[in-house]
């Protein structure tokens, strides 16, 4: 398999190779493998709260007006720090 990566990024890689004696190689490799542990972690995480959103379990909030009231909030703590 071959792997393109910019300029930019081939010379960090390179450092770090450098840096630790370690081959390029092997430093993608367990990059990758973090990666992609990180990612089935992920999609783990969101199938389950699909799943409790499907069952019921779960409710979905209303995103605008979640964000409403977070902004609310904001200003209330802005008010309250201006007025000291």
């Amino acid at each position: 398999m071959e792997v393109d990566l910019t300029p930019e990024l081939e010379a960090r890689l390179n450092e770090i190779a450098a840096r630790t004696g370690r081959p390029t190689n092997a430093l993608v490799q367990d990059a990758m493998a973090g990666h992609l542990g990180e990612l089935a972690q992920v999609r783990g995480a969101l199938d389950r709260r699909y799943d409790e959103i499907e069952s019921g379990k779960v409710k979905p909030i209303n995103g605008e007006a979640f964000f409403e009231s977070l902004r609310q909030r904001e200003e209330e703590l802005l008010k309250r720090r201006s007025s000291r």
